[in-house]
């Protein structure tokens, strides 16, 4: 992956589902071609099991995973990106001391570069993919491991290999929601993994497969806009294509 460095930030707000809504929009200096201009903010999705957030960091995004008075965040965007999620935090009507988890689904810049800025604000524990801990730099603690089939914060850890060797995809069975860190893409459609910055294509396309089979309703990608309406029958053709 490349790396990007941040020149400049603007925060846009709007209101949406009775809570604040965010947008995170960043000027990108040697973005990569995955790049893409931000989208507008989404509103929070809220129900009995949960909600989630999007922070938009313009061609990249971190999500909050919504419970009650606690938060899972699901990335940390390229480094840097810890005022913009402290932002959306606020938006939502919580802050860093409701952050309890922190799952980053692997090792690239863009998705765990927010590390070492955002590991000071919070009490929180830090997690990631088995085989990706080792790549991942962290300042206080180490990274607690994961493999398929853990459970954090009554979100289930599904291995989705090939993108990296330990890249992990969060799934929420109570609402059906699915954080696909790179493992899929809405850039063009519902797409997987991006080729170029991919480990093993194979293991990509067959972790494609595995989250078709889930009961997905909604899909949360680390590159494209949140997939609301849809999602599984667009995921169910992709593995089958």
């Amino acid at each position: 992956m490349t790396h990007h460095r941040l020149t400049r930030r603007r925060l846009l707000v709007s209101a949406g589902a009775g809570v604040l809504g965010l947008t995170i929009v960043n000027t990108v200096a040697g973005c990569s071609d995955s790049g893409s201009p931000a989208a507008p903010a989404s509103s929070p999705s809220r129900s009995s099991g949960g909600g989630w957030q999007r922070v938009n960091l313009s061609f990249v995004s971190a999500y909050l995973l919504i419970r009650g008075g606690e938060v899972a965040v699901v990335d940390l965007g390229t480094p840097g990106s810890g005022d913009a999620i402290g932002s959306a935090l606020t938006a939502a009507g919580s802050g860093w001391s409701a952050v309890k988890h922190v799952i980053l689904t692997h090792q690239h810049q863009d998705h765990a570069g927010g590390l070492p800025d955002v590991e000071p604000r919070v009490r929180a524990t830090f997690y990631a993919g088995q085989a990706d801990v080792a790549a991942i730099v962290t300042a206080q603690k180490p990274l607690k491991p994961l493999t398929d089939g853990d459970e954090v914060f009554g979100l289930q850890i599904i291995g989705t290999p090939g993108h990296t060797a330990g890249h992990v995809s969060v799934f929420d069975p109570s609402t059906g929601t699915l954080v696909a860190g790179d493992a899929l893409r809405t850039t063009e459609g519902l797409v997987g993994a991006d080729p170029k910055y991919t480990a093993d294509p194979g293991q990509a396309a067959a972790s494609v497969k595995k989250l078709a089979a889930l009961d997905v309703r909604t899909i949360l990608p680390g590159h494209g806009d949140p997939l609301t309406d849809g999602a599984a029958d667009a995921l169910r053709r992709l593995a089958a294509g």
